[in-house]
């Protein structure tokens, strides 16, 4: 019997093995029609029908024959190539029927011989994807005369540019714009978007940038900035090119910008210079993080939260970036140069940039502030003057010392000054409209702050393969000195009934000085165990001090005129040193379908903080943190793959979270510090999928992200009797937080008629903890959106594009579901040029936002279309264009924005930039690639 078992069992292994075996191919002969000749050595792809993917391929032998086996059955196509040649395509299909597809004699057909009898015209494929690159071919595309890298991005799918010249590809800002791999301007991505010439553009690619460890080791280190490289063409690379740019309009708006770029061979020198006030010039600044600058609120990572009308903990508020809030006067100007030398083994980088913003403004704001019973409104006019001058040097040095080892070497320093001053009146009236309290507040700072940063990263291979040595040296010094004042009025009202109780007055000077030091060495060594298998071996010491002083002084008399009393409840001195020593095994694994790596990090860390004022005792507290990690990509085709990851950081608390003492910029909102913090803990997992197909031209990019954090710092806000707020963080034990993001797109040009056809879903959002008087609060905050984007581009005749759809956002507080800011809105943007004879062409762009009323605002809806149009000539061989155009048509540019953040639901109202003409002239001149100038 158990012969019998196993003879049939053999029997149906055979039956398989030989089914699956069976032996699909084809053949033929390929050969010149007219010369008859053999074309030896050409390619023979196959192709499969439905979905482009990549099959098989071959080359002919020399006497012209060519055969492919061990196909599997189907539909397919063959796609047969040789140099000087038209391309052969042809449609077939392998079945039980047709077990063998013989092509016979294949003729090929010289271009030059097709070319004398017909024109051919065909679109270069429009998109690669190389491993973790999407890299897009411009030739695909339609490029106007004199048309900009921005006009190019639009284009492409999965990308978006707004307005204002900021990028979102795959669902995610784009932080950085490269040209040839380096950096340009460093921290300005418009600097190359909208002033490099599209037509010089060979490739455009798009991916994650990893940071130089992981980038060399090969190993995912979770470190990830979206970033666009332009590579521009060879011969582009040899002459010189620029604007010149200059606008004036109605209501004392005007524009100006100068640009002039020499590019030699290996050399790239570029100046540039901005002037304008309308929005448009020189405020791109997006490294403010570097450098300092806060927000009128700021939250923890996982939903935490400080609230301040008056000004941060320095009574500096602005972040040095205008994003639409108020008028701004921006002046701006840099030199970029970069070289390569000594046979390329040296290469240098270096950037300066010096500018000054102005931006003055109002603000109306009305607040819902849900405590425990206690509901009030909060409402608030504010007026500002922020001021910010800032220079900055940064230089980027590499050597490549032999084959095997690489030295590179960056440096940065950045001077800033900034003179604020906001005026603001607050009223907090409960739901019955009887006054809890007023304050009418002004305050002033002068700052003054300095960055400098410096890396050398060492590298060297040896001759076993995967095995490496890398050294990484970091160091930082973070300074500011700010000065200012604050003055404020605070009234008490009986709340029963609205009775004025009394005022108390507040005039104080406040000097906070806050320095931070990082010093960090990291040491990384991978060695092969087998093939294909890899194990990196890393420690890392790091030193960081921090300390912030903090003083505010009182007069002596209310008529005095200096102000040297120290208020001791308001200042303090206080120092956070931290020493961390790291060590970390992760395994790799490299096959050529997919990479695998896991493993982990641990970190022992010392946290010493001093109270120089000797208030509190020293703390002296030790942490173990964890750094786990895993990822794993897949790639299906070389068109197609799929990635996923995970990684667990600890989060340390900062100095300004431990500090113990109040600060009082806003009197009706107090900040104070938590001593006794402690880390808290995240995991976060990523997945991402892309996929490309030649022959439909169609595209899908799906990507996502989930992460809790345990033990996360958040606030307790206490309000007392009076209405004052007291926000105190503290760690929550037993509760998560947690924050997810998610986007999918999907692009597909529509036979026969030429429109690009895309879909994009998206969400994200997050559930986080407070306190409300020592009450445990969840706050929900989701957004849901959809959006169908159209585009056709007629070459010399017309572009158009529409996208729109609609949005949903779920903010709610557990304190109080019923009154939530639950909402639907939608939006939509669009626009179109068309190109006219006589060197004409008129333009127009809108984009409108709908949010519906919601619990919190019931009574208040917000529409918006806000429509822009031009018209323009070309003169001197598009060399000159004049242009007239009309920003905000219909006058609807009212500045508003709608927030929820814990108990809070806030909204507000600005001035901003409304409707205006302008007259623009814009020279684009050049000669590059050793010819004439541009016709």
């Amino acid at each position: 019997m158990k012969i019998t078992i196993i003879g049939v069992l053999l029997f149906l292994v055979g039956t398989v093995s030989l089914s699956a075996q069976t032996n699909y191919s084809i053949k033929g002969i390929i050969a010149d029609t007219v010369s008859n000749s053999k074309l030896a050595n050409a390619s023979i792809s196959v192709i499969t029908a439905k979905d482009s993917i990549l099959q098989k391929f071959t080359r002919v032998k020399e006497d012209g024959t060519f055969a492919i086996n061990n196909l599997s059955k189907g539909k397919f196509i063959v796609l047969a190539t040789y140099p000087g040649y038209a391309d052969f395509v042809e449609r077939f299909t392998l079945d039980s029927a047709h077990t063998t597809h013989n092509f016979g004699r294949i003729s090929m057909l010289l271009k030059e011989r097709l070319l004398q009898e017909v024109i051919v015209k065909g679109k270069a494929a429009a998109i690669k994807i190389k491993g973790d690159t999407t890299e897009f071919n411009p030739a695909a595309y339609n490029i106007q005369p004199n048309s900009k890298v921005e006009d190019l991005l639009k284009q492409l799918p999965g990308i978006e540019v707004d307005k204002d010249g900021k990028i979102t590809a795959q669902g995610q800002t784009v932080k950085k714009v490269l040209v040839d791999g380096e950096e340009f301007f460093g921290d300005d991505p418009t600097l190359v978007t909208k002033n490099l010439r599209a037509d010089m553009v060979d490739k455009v690619q798009l991916y994650d940038k990893k940071s130089d460890q992981a980038a060399f080791t090969g190993i995912d280190d979770g470190v990830k900035d979206k970033t666009i490289n332009i590579k521009l063409k060879e011969d582009k690379k040899n002459g010189y090119f620029g604007k010149l740019d200059g606008g004036i309009g109605t209501d004392g708006y005007y524009q100006g910008q100068a640009l002039f770029n020499r590019f030699k061979g290996k050399q790239k020198f570029s100046v540039y210079g901005t002037l304008g006030n309308n929005g448009k010039t020189g405020l791109g600044w997006e490294d403010n993080n570097k450098y300092g600058g806060g927000s009128g609120m700021e939250m923890s990572d996982d939903g935490g939260f400080y609230f301040y009308s008056g000004g941060g903990d320095d009574l500096d508020s602005f972040s040095g970036r205008y994003d639409g809030e108020g008028k701004p006067i921006a002046r701006t100007g840099g030199v970029h140069y970069d070289t390569k030398w000594n046979g390329d083994k040296e290469s240098l980088n270096t950037n300066y940039k010096i500018g000054s913003l102005t931006v003055d403004g109002t603000k109306n704001t009305q607040t819902l502030n849900n405590f425990p019973g206690n509901i009030t409104t909060v409402n608030t006019d504010q007026t500002n003057h922020n001021y910010l001058f800032r220079q900055k040097l940064d230089l980027n040095y590499q050597l490549k010392i032999d084959s095997m080892q690489n030295l590179k070497v960056t440096a940065d320093g950045t001077l800033r000054h900034s003179d604020t001053k906001s005026s603001f009146q607050t009223q907090n009236r409960l739901l019955n409209g009887n006054l809890t309290n007023t304050n009418d507040q002004d305050n002033s700072a002068n700052v003054d702050g300095k960055v400098f940063n410096a890396s050398a990263f060492y590298t060297k291979k040896f001759k076993k393969k995967s095995r490496t040595l890398s050294v990484n040296f970091r160091t930082s010094l973070n300074e500011s000195d700010s000065k200012g004042f604050l003055k404020s009025t605070l009234g008490y009202y009986n709340p029963a009934n609205g009775e004025h109780l009394r005022d108390t007055v507040t005039d104080q000077y406040k000097a906070n000085k806050t320095q931070s030091t990082n010093i960090s060495t990291n040491i990384t060594y991978t060695e092969p165990l087998a093939k294909d298998f890899t194990l990196a071996l890393s420690y890392m010491i790091a030193v960081n001090n921090a300390n912030n002083d903090r003083r505010s002084f009182n007069k002596p008399s209310a008529t005095a005129g200096v102000y040297s009393v120290l208020d001791s409840i308001y200042s303090s001195d206080y120092k956070l040193n931290q020493l961390s020593n790291q060590g970390g095994a992760v395994f790799n694994i490299q096959k050529q379908k997919f990479t695998f790596n896991f493993g982990t990090k641990i970190a022992g860390v010392k946290f010493k903080q001093v109270d120089e004022f000797g208030r509190t005792p020293d703390l002296t507290r030790n942490f173990t943190n964890w750094y786990p990690q895993a990822s794993f990509q897949y790639k299906f085709t070389k068109q197609s793959s799929i990635r996923l990851s995970y990684n667990g950081n600890t989060s340390q608390p900062s100095i300004d979270q431990i500090q113990p003492v109040r600060i009082n910029n806003d009197q009706l909102n107090i900040q104070t510090g938590n001593a006794d913090l402690k880390p808290s803990f995240t995991n976060r997992y990523n997945i991402s999928y892309n996929s490309y197909k030649v022959i439909s031209n169609q595209y899908i990019w799906i990507s996502g992200s989930y992460s809790t954090t345990s033990n996360p710092i958040v606030t307790n806000a206490v309000r007392d009797t009076s209405g004052v707020i007291t926000y105190k963080p503290s760690n929550l034990k037993n509760h998560s937080t947690s924050t997810f993001w998610a986007n999918s797109y999907f692009e597909r040009k529509i036979p026969g008629i030429g429109i690009n056809a895309g879909f994009e879903l998206s969400a994200n959002g997050s559930g986080y903890y407070n306190f409300q008087n020592d009450t445990l609060n969840k706050t929900k905050s989701y957004n849901y959106s959809g959006s169908i984007r159209l585009s056709k581009y007629k070459e010399k005749k017309y572009d158009a594009w529409i996208s729109a759809g609609p949005t949903y956002t779920i903010n709610s507080s557990s304190l109080n579901s019923a009154l939530n800011n639950n909402g639907r809105g939608f939006n939509a943007n669009g626009g179109f040029n068309i190109y006219l004879p006589g060197k004409f062409q008129i333009g127009s762009d809108g984009n409108y936002t709908y949010n519906a009323p919601t619990k919190s605002f019931p009574d208040q809806d917000f529409r918006r279309f806000l429509l822009n149009a031009n018209i323009a000539r070309t003169f001197f061989k598009d060399a000159l264009k004049a242009t007239i155009s009309g920003n905000d048509l219909l006058n609807q540019n009212i500045g508003y924005n709608r927030t929820g953040a814990s108990n809070i639901i806030t909204q507000e109202r600005y001035t901003t930039i409304r409707r205006y003409f302008m007259f623009t002239l814009t020279w684009d001149f050049n000669k590059v690639g050793g010819g004439a100038p541009k016709k």
